[in-house]
């Protein structure tokens, strides 16, 4: 059965106008808006949507066709996707795959999440690298009507999206033979997995405490990916703050740019951030270079953590800060995301570096 085609359209804060079709959920007011990027992966669309680090976020598909696998529940990140919409030069019609259990469009629907297919976004992806990632608004409502609501949209700045996003209560996870609590900024259920082969997970929501989570007696803390402006989350900084040197820590993306304002660093926003499969980032002490995904729009200024951490990665694309270590405590971290899903699996051995802290910690060693 053909899909009726709903016109709609694409109007940055700039002005810049796309005319497309509405696909996913329909908008009450006929209007989406939030803060446009883009996204490189060539696969893994389903990983991209469901990711809470993009809450506050219009994410832009950079290949041109997406939808062609479906959707599958067990390829889900979180229990619902909290981007803002979906852009896509390409829908596809059909799917086929034998995990499929629905289309892209359907998850989108039932999720409530908005989209626009048909376009340009080669044109789109080169404003945005040009001039930064911007506020947007699309939807069914007039040009004049979305540019109004592009240019009120707030974007991401100063903004606590982890609140919207973390659990209400707290749970477990896996059934390893050691105990780690993982702080819930938005953590991806891949990394849950990974987790999961060393040790039990109790996952908590991010305004727990350090003495909460002290009292639960683990073996190791780990900080977790999640969305927005780290500075708009002093709660979590001033917990880590206080958990830094008592128990052995590990942080990914948000977790990470948490764990350098804990320490006293700074952090700031990137142009139009880093999304996709591919990035290199080359371990400094060996050189090698690994490809990587990514997924943040804030960084770590490494220069403002003074002497108190190595660096230990780069990206090699624009030279920012990608991972440290603590150096007067068993704690690390990395801003890009070694469970992949989706890109490359070239840094999963970081969870093998975090067992053996936390083995380390149970066995009294730390």
């Amino acid at each position: 059965m053909m899909m009726a085609i709903r016109e709609a359209a694409l109007v940055l804060a700039d002005g810049s106008v796309f005319e497309g079709e509405a696909i996913g959920a329909e908008s009450a007011s006929g209007i989406s808006t939030g803060e446009v990027v883009f996204n490189t992966v060539l696969s893994g669309y389903q990983e991209v949507v469901t990711d809470p680090s993009y809450a506050g976020q219009i994410i832009t598909f950079t290949y041109p066709h997406i939808g062609n696998y479906g959707t599958t529940v067990a390829d889900d990140e979180s229990r619902r996707p909290f981007c803002r919409g979906v852009i896509v030069r390409d829908l596809a019609r059909r799917h086929s795959n034998y995990r499929a259990e629905q289309s892209l469009n359907d998850l989108l629907k039932k999720s409530g999440v908005a989209g626009i297919a048909g376009i340009d976004t080669r044109r789109l992806t080169r404003i945005l690298r040009d001039t930064g990632a911007m506020p947007g608004a699309f939807g069914t409502a007039s040009h004049d009507e979305l540019l109004a609501a592009a240019r009120a949209e707030k974007g991401t700045d100063g903004v606590d999206l982890v609140a919207t996003v973390t659990t209400d209560k707290s749970y477990s996870f896996g059934n390893g033979p050691l105990k780690v609590v993982a702080y819930d900024f938005g953590i991806k259920t891949t990394i849950l997995r990974c987790l999961s082969e060393i040790a039990t997970i109790e996952v908590v929501p991010a305004s727990t405490t350090a003495a909460e989570v002290l009292a639960r007696q683990p073996h190791g803390v780990f900080l977790s990916n999640g969305p927005g402006d780290p500075a708009a989350v002093p709660y979590a900084v001033d917990a880590i703050r206080d958990l830094v040197g008592q128990v052995p820590l590990f942080g990914i993306c948000l977790g990470h740019q948490l764990l350098s304002r804990a320490l006293g660093g700074t952090t700031y926003k990137l142009p139009f951030g880093h999304h996709g499969g591919n990035h290199p980032v080359q371990h400094l002490a060996s050189g090698h270079v690994e490809i990587t995904s990514q997924n943040h729009n804030f960084c770590v200024d490494a220069e403002s953590l003074g002497g108190r951490v190595a660096v230990t990665h780069l990206n090699l694309n624009d030279q920012t800060n990608e991972g440290m270590r603590v150096l007067d405590a068993p704690a690390f971290s990395v801003q890009y995301h070694p469970e992949a899903a989706p890109g490359p699996n070239d840094a999963d051995p970081l969870f093998t570096d975090f067992y053996r802290l936390v083995e380390a910690r149970k066995d009294g060693k730390i």
